[in-house]
């Protein structure tokens, strides 16, 4: 009995180790395995009676471990280490990591998908500048910038405008322990408005107040705080810091299981915390609120997409046959019917610069579109947009697809090295060599667009124009100066839109007078503001 004591003691206390232990590894079986096997090692050696001859130095062994306890040891380590192994090798199980990412749908054309956008939609603003525009925001404010700091910006829709949001946190201990009751709001900074800056530290005339999160302390870490509700053998990951459209915060929380043995992490639904009271809300992906713009991890999706390119002929495939991999990462972005997906290029493993297709991965369902048409990858088209002003040395950030006019495109800020935005910038996702940039999105549409309608011949030979052509009366025309580049607006009659074009367009338009009959052709948009793609003075042919 009395050498059964030792061991009893041992075990109630990896019990309660297991208890108050945090969630690092998300199934409770496995982590209360690797505790036991710990422990019952311990339980060995202190079990284990040894005496040293003063004479020789040699170490004797009194009396054996228990056989019992080492059986247990063996099981346990085939339990915690050999089972995983067997279950959750891509050796073995290579066609269920293929299938994980579920159905792929063959999609027509990524640009009807992607919906058309004006011009003041376009997300100019970059997770890296949302920070610095953050932090300077939080300078202007002595007294809280010297308790608090920015935590993880999430890009998401809210009232149907795009903002990334991030929470003030505790800057360390002690402004925690002077501060229990939680940081004072969060910082909203618009992506489409780098001028577009605020700091919420009300909403609805209350105060917030972030008592539950990450560099919180003992029960008000929001780990801890899930872990202790009801959550303590959950896979949970992916703490995003989220606000429904009245601008109330919550931590948004990924749960998931395991697929494939002990691996293949999938979304299985979400928990929503009020980031004041810590109140949980658990939810099923089909029952999400609607605010939520994301339960897919991205760290997931891009797994999967991997496996699925990855394991298409199986795990052995030397020859690389019809394997994919993703490009540059995922990016979010929203498509037509105002969701918000993932969005990645694929190319075949041991190409580069171009892509053989385009994903959209729903980010709520996890719904998988594949557009198998060629193009640019995204490092291809930063390093395209880059080489047009590499006297400038600018960056570009990570290219983010719009439909331009019908035109797959992507588009992206040039910055300095400081993380300034200097200039702008349109890549053709069919060509990379086609290219606009300008100081200004107006500038850098009809840049770009020049350059598409000279090369549009040779892209799409067989294609139909989709311009429409007026032939009308000029009734105003005034040209605008802009970073030393002249622009022409000008209206027409009998047409409600206002039309804009350089000298490049056409020689004729600097001439132009009220009164002229012209024929323009232009792209429908839903721009108020219309680029001509040619401009021709009937007057003139007199």
């Amino acid at each position: 009995m009395k050498k059964i004591i030792p061991f009893l003691i041992i075990i109630l206390l990896g019990f309660l180790l297991f208890y108050f232990n945090l969630p690092v590894i998300n199934y409770g079986f496995t982590q209360l395995g690797i505790i036991l096997i710990f422990l019952l090692i311990l339980t060995i050696f202190i079990t284990t009676k040894l005496e040293v001859n003063p004479k020789t130095k040699q170490l004797k062994i009194l009396s054996k471990p228990n056989k019992f306890i080492l059986y247990l040891v063996v099981l346990l380590l085939i339990y915690v280490i050999g089972f995983p192994i067997l279950t959750s090798l891509p050796m073995f199980r290579s066609a269920d990591y293929q299938k994980l990412i579920g159905k792929v749908e063959n999609g027509d054309k990524i640009s009807t998908h992607i919906a058309p956008i004006s011009m003041d939609e376009i997300r100019v603003v970059d997770e890296d500048l949302a920070y610095l525009l953050g932090e300077k925001v939080l300078g202007t404010q002595p007294a809280l910038g010297s308790q608090v700091q920015l935590g993880n910006f999430c890009i998401q829709k809210v009232n149907n405008k795009l903002y990334w949001v991030a929470p003030l946190l505790h800057s360390g201990f002690f402004k925690w322990l002077n501060n229990k009751e939680g940081t004072t709001g969060y910082v909203m900074v618009s992506a489409t408005n780098e001028r577009d800056v605020k700091l919420i530290q009300n909403v609805e005339g209350k105060p917030v107040k972030i008592k539950y999160q990450q560099n919180a302390y003992f029960q008000s870490d929001i780990h801890r705080h899930i872990y202790f509700n009801g959550f303590s053998t959950v896979g949970l990951t992916d703490y995003t810091f989220e606000i429904d459209d009245s601008g109330k915060p919550f931590w948004v929380v990924t749960k998931f299981t395991k697929k494939i043995g002990f691996s293949g992490n999938d979304a299985t639904g979400v928990v929503i915390v009020d980031v004041e009271t810590g109140a949980l809300k658990q939810y099923s992906i089909a029952n999400t609120p609607k605010w939520v713009d994301r339960v897919q991890p991205i760290d997931f999706i891009e797994n999967q997409l991997n496996d699925w390119g990855e394991y298409v002929n199986g795990y052995w495939n030397f020859s690389n046959s019809n394997k994919l991999k993703i490009t540059e990462g995922l990016t979010l972005v929203y498509g037509h019917d105002n969701k918000s997906y993932w969005y990645t290029g694929l190319t075949s493993v041991g190409k580069d610069e171009s892509a053989v297709g385009f994903v959209l991965v729903d980010t709520r369902t996890k719904k998988t579109t594949f557009y198998k048409q060629g193009g640019a990858t995204e490092y291809a088209a930063q390093s395209s947009a880059q080489g047009k002003v590499q006297e400038k040395g600018y960056f570009a950030s990570l290219p983010i697809p719009y439909n331009i006019n019908n035109i797959p495109t992507y588009v992206m800020t040039l910055k300095d090295k400081g993380g300034l935005v200097k200039m702008f910038a349109m890549v053709a996702i069919s060509d990379y060599t086609i290219v606009g940039v300008g100081n200004t999105m107006r500038e850098t549409l009809t840049s770009y667009k020049n350059v598409y309608n000279m090369a549009d011949n040779k892209i799409n030979p067989q294609t139909e124009s989709t311009k429409k052509t007026v032939e009308s009366v000029i009734s105003r025309i005034q040209n605008d100066v802009k970073n030393g580049n002249s622009f022409y607006y000008f209206t027409v009659k009998d047409y409600p839109n206002i039309f804009v074009g350089s000298s490049q367009i056409s020689n004729q338009l600097p001439v132009s007078i009220v009164g002229d009959k012209v024929k323009i052709s232009f792209d429908i948009d839903n721009e108020e503001v219309i680029d001509v793609s040619s401009f021709e003075n009937l007057n003139m042919k007199n």
